[in-house]
């Protein structure tokens, strides 16, 4: 383990040019996972990102599993790696193929979206994912007035408020344990520590939260949101891997993590001595079962139609 403990950014580089690779990583991964990424970003946003690169013949996917094993959907002709095979979202966890099978039968005539924050035997069953950055759009697009959406049951609420459908929740308490931890009396608290500031929040937050919030949108569009707006001062709900990416991005503002607890430990299992392993020996391989693939590609392709 002495290799390991002394790896040098140039020998991850080095690696990545011989095989071909990119390197992508989620917006909530470690300072140092990020500096080092070809690309950062959210899930989907990497995806794409990884569909452009027609040169790259290998993925390094820093993140958790169901991110991994949309990049290997989407790139079949591509070699796809989680650095830590530990890197599983529970939100996922809480729903499997067959809870999506059985509300189905239960709505048979109700169209079924998946936020993407699923495992990919879940996204076979679905008709169409969504982002958090989407799903109102998505969910607004569909003629339908009653909708199956799991399995962030926060989203849906900011989805159903948003477009006034009636959406049932599948599960009935789908939830991403980090995004739980922020409390309507943190933002209550940041707000008298810092009146200037302005808030923005994930919709994976509750809706109490939400709703003090003056901006409620993806890791993505916060990221913008606080690149286009004129405030000097910026509470944050979400993850706290997002503040490396925001200070960088805007190094004249400032950001305040509502909660510094919110931490998601999957997201930061990976690490740079194990992205050089995952280089180095290809070690944990993604792969998605071809006829599982095929419908969950299936579900992401009418995702990307209806929000071009």
């Amino acid at each position: 383990m002495q290799e390991l403990s002394m790896v040098p950014r140039d020998n991850i580089l080095r690696l990545k040019k011989q095989k071909k690779a990119i390197i992508l990583a989620h917006n909530y991964q470690r300072p140092e996972v990020q500096d080092i990424a070809d690309y950062v970003g959210d899930s989907i946003e990497l995806c794409k990102k990884a569909m452009e690169e027609k040169e790259a013949k290998t993925i390094i996917f820093s993140a958790v599993d169901f991110m991994a094993e949309s990049a290997s959907i989407l790139n079949p002709d591509k070699k796809v790696f989680l650095p830590s095979p530990g890197a599983r979202c529970p939100m996922a966890q809480m729903l499997p193929s067959e809870q999506v099978k059985a509300w189905k039968k239960k709505y048979p005539k109700a169209p079924i979206v998946l936020y993407v924050n699923t495992l990919a035997e879940a996204k076979a069953e679905c008709d169409v994912c969504c982002t958090s950055a989407n799903a109102v759009e998505v969910i607004g697009s569909l003629d339908a007035d009653t909708v199956l959406f799991g399995p962030d049951n926060n989203l849906g609420w900011y989805a159903q408020r948003k477009t006034g459908k009636n959406i049932i929740p599948i599960p009935k308490k789908g939830f991403c344990p980090t995004h739980l931890l922020f409390l309507k009396e943190d933002i209550e608290l940041s707000k008298q520590q810092h009146p200037d500031a302005v808030v923005a929040v994930h919709p994976e937050c509750t809706p109490d939260v939400q709703a003090m919030a003056d901006f409620v949108g993806s890791t993505s569009q916060i990221c913008r949101y606080a690149k286009q707006a004129k405030a000097k001062k910026y509470i944050i709900a979400t993850e706290v891997g997002i503040i490396h990416r925001l200070q960088k991005e805007n190094p004249e503002k400032t950001f305040i993590i509502a909660y510094d607890g919110a931490i998601c430990p999957n997201m930061k299992l990976n690490t740079l001595e194990r992205i050089y392993l995952s280089l180095k020996e290809e070690k944990h391989p993604i792969t998605v079962p071809n006829p599982i693939a095929k419908k969950a590609r299936k579900a992401l392709e009418n995702m990307f139609s209806l929000t071009p």
